[in-house]
Formats: structure tokens, sequence, C-alpha cells
């Protein structure tokens, strides 16, 4: 997987220690964009390690029940997304706009002690992320841009169809995925679904439950 500048072909490309970026809501998927503005001291100072290391930041989730990342030493989610810095701007008040790309998923081992503000874990990445292309043609395609479609419809929403009809699988599942306006627990499930054929089905179903539940019968919808 090329991201930025770099290239994330084995386990040996991926650290084992990295430092997370707990934030309720934010879901980041392999291959996609996630924006961030930074401004608390202690991510500053994650960024800053990032910057001049490796560029590395794990994204995660606190854990369901334990939503307030505020704490500094709050549960987190058992797995998260590693995303490599491919943008960095400062905004001269103090604050960072950076954009992270998404390369892999992971899953939470252990807290390391450290003297730094920010935490660390060792983490075990899902290195079959790194070849999800070859998962793609197991997604069905026409059944997900129905459930946009219908899901833009009801909200009356539009979309720029000439980029979604470009778009591969892989971007438009997880671009998809990653857009939502579904809760931490909803996410949260997108992120550990095993593939992206089940990632797929799961934003399908999660989105008529959606649908039914806001307008009523979701047959009446994703037509």
């Amino acid at each position: 997987m090329q991201v930025g500048n770099a290239r994330y072909l084995k386990p040996g490309d991926l650290p084992d220690t990295i430092a997370v970026f707990p934030l309720t809501g934010a879901l980041l998927l392999p291959t996609g964009q996630l924006p961030l503005n930074i401004f608390e001291p202690r991510y500053l100072a994650m960024f800053d390690a990032a910057m001049a290391g490796n560029r590395l930041i794990g994204m995660v989730q606190p854990a369901l029940g334990d939503s307030d990342e505020k704490m500094p030493d709050c549960n987190l989610a058992p797995v998260g997304c590693l995303g490599r810095i491919t943008s960095f701007a400062e905004t001269g008040d103090g604050r960072y706009i950076v954009s992270l790309t998404g390369i892999c998923r992971f899953r939470l081992i252990g807290e390391k002690v450290s003297h730094d503000p920010f935490r660390t874990f060792r983490i075990a990445p899902f290195i079959s992320d790194l070849s999800a292309r070859d998962e793609e043609d197991a997604v069905d395609r026409a059944a997900l841009l129905s459930a946009f479609r219908a899901y833009l419809d009801a909200n009356k929403l539009e979309a720029d169809w000439e980029s979604v009809e470009r778009a591969s699988n892989l971007t438009l599942v997880n671009s998809l995925a990653m857009m939502s306006p579904f809760g931490p627990a909803e996410k949260q499930a997108l992120l550990e679904a095993p593939d992206l054929k089940t990632r797929a089905e799961t934003l399908i179903a999660i989105t008529e439950i959606v649908l039914a539940r806001v307008f009523g019968d979701s047959d009446t919808v994703l037509q």
C-alpha cells in the first residue's frame, strides 16, 4: 500500500508501538483521509513527535460507555486504525491542521509506561488490510449504492455521482463508512468488520435501520 511518500507492504514496514489519539466518533479506515484540528497541548506534542519520526498516529475511540476522551486514563476500544500524516499546516494561533491517511487497523496489546504527555501502546497490526484490494470483487456495489442513494434522497442531499462511479469498491466502502453520520457504536462496528464485504454489508444494514427508524418501512425507501 502506498500512503503519501511511504510504502507499507509487509509486517516489517509497520511499527509495533504507536502513540494513540482517542477521539469519540472519529473513524479512520485504510486508504481513507481524516482531517483533524489539533489544539490540546498533549496532542500537539504527539504530532510534533510523529512529524519528527515516522509520521504515524493511531486513531482509536474511547471504549463504549467510557466516552470521555478528555480523561487521560479513559478506557479505549480494542481496535483502532493506523494513519500517516499526509498533510500538515500550522495556523499561527497554536493549532495544527492535519490530515491522516489510513494504512491498516490494529489491535491494542498493552500500554507502555512513558513520560510523554500522550499515551503509547503496543499494537498488533491487521496485515491483511495492506492487500484489501483483493477483496473488492466480493462487494455488492449495486446494493451499497442503492442504500447510499436512498439515504441521500431521504435527507434531500446531493452527491457527485461521477466521482462515486469512478471510485473503486475499496475507496467507496471505506469513504462512505467514514462519512456516515452514525454514532460511536456503529462506527466501531464498521471499523471491526472482518473484511471489506462485511463492512459494506454492515454499512447497508445500519443505513436501512436508520431509514426505517426515521422514515418508517425501509422497503419503501430502498428502491
